[in-house]
């Protein structure tokens, strides 16, 4: 049964992937899609392979973050597929609605919930979980003033240019800003799902003396931090998110490309280029940050360099709450999910 439970989470991890793929889609290419630069066939095809370019750029901070949310020597793969159930859950009930919320907290929450079920509070290691949830808040504001600092940065350097050859210019560039905020997406948002299905392999082998541990489940630690792990995971992390960007996400787009503010394409480049600055900085110290709220602040940021109305606030209020809620709402849906496996026997 233990096996089984582990090849389960295992592909439900792929899934989540998956549909993280397609449910953050919109993050990076909401903008090219919205100031018509790409086609949305080919915005998708185009984040897609710099998702999976990411693999080779990013370490594995994020992966070392999320496997160590909860202590793995105190939790079993029930509570890891319950965690993971909620967080599908979730996802898809944001995205049928349109609602481009975190799939990093859902997972977050997810996990800490069944385990606080299992095993009680003190088995969340709360430092993590703390950094995490203020970067709910963080995130988006580091985002918005990142973009508006940019925005007049890119306005003071090209204020002497030719306005109509500037914007082809921007077109352009548009295509670089996009490409690095996929490769933030893939490295940050791929890499959580590494780190659950590693910490699946980390309690399935827990009590097995780590000589014996086969090859394609071997996760080598250096200073106590996660440095390597199987290539399966990586190859099937990052080609999970790719697919499921390749499937889009239409719904979410609309929201993201033109519900908070109108977007030009010196817009893009600004909210794309402080996004990406955003994700590779939180990656590089190991913070698992959304891009969803990272991109959300950096296209209010450049909203607000026209005037504080050409930001929609009450579109940007009813996104704020749905992140609040990611968390706890996922904790409490996970720890239901657990209590059922356990009521039906399942463990």
């Amino acid at each position: 049964m233990s096996l089984t439970l582990l090849i389960v989470i295992i592909v439900l991890a792929f899934i989540f992937d998956f549909i993280n793929g397609f449910h953050d889609a919109a993050n990076s290419i909401a903008t090219v899609v919205s100031t018509k630069v790409l086609s949305p066939l080919q915005a998708v095809i185009w984040a897609a392979f710099f998702n999976f370019a990411a693999y080779a750029i990013f370490e594995l901070h994020i992966v070392d973050t999320i496997a160590k949310v909860v202590d793995t020597n105190f939790i079993n793969l029930q509570v890891i597929l319950a965690g993971i159930i909620a967080a599908i859950i979730w996802n898809l009930i944001t995205w049928y609605l349109g609602i481009p919320s975190s799939s990093s907290h859902t997972l977050v929450g997810g996990f800490s919930g069944a385990a606080i079920a299992y095993a009680g509070w003190g088995v969340v290691h709360s430092d993590k979980i703390m950094k995490i949830a203020a970067f709910i808040f963080l995130a988006p504001l580091i985002g918005m003033l990142l973009s508006y600092v940019l925005s007049i940065i890119l306005l003071w350097i090209f204020k002497n240019f030719n306005p109509f050859r500037l914007k082809k210019w921007f077109k352009v560039g548009q295509l670089f800003s996009s490409a690095l905020f996929s490769l933030g997406h893939g490295g940050n948002d791929a890499q959580k799902v590494m780190g659950i299905i590693s910490a699946a392999l980390l309690v399935y082998f827990k009590s097995v003396d780590p000589a014996l541990i086969p090859h394609w489940a071997q996760i080598t630690f250096v200073d106590g931090k996660i440095h390597a792990i199987p290539l399966w995971i990586v190859y099937g992390c990052y080609t999970a998110i790719s697919a499921g960007t390749l499937m889009g996400g239409w719904r979410i787009i609309r929201t993201m490309g033109g519900k908070i503010t109108k977007l030009t394409s010196f817009e893009g480049v600004a909210a794309e280029g402080a996004g990406a600055i955003m994700l590779f900085g939180t990656e590089a110290l190991g913070i698992p940050v959304s891009t969803t709220h990272t991109i959300t602040g950096a296209i209010m940021g450049v909203g607000l360099t026209k005037r504080v109305s050409a930001v929609r606030w009450g579109v940007t209020v009813n996104l704020i709450y749905a992140w609040i809620l990611t968390i706890p709402v996922s904790m409490g849906l996970a720890a239901l999910i657990f209590w059922i496996l356990k009521l039906v026997g399942i463990s």
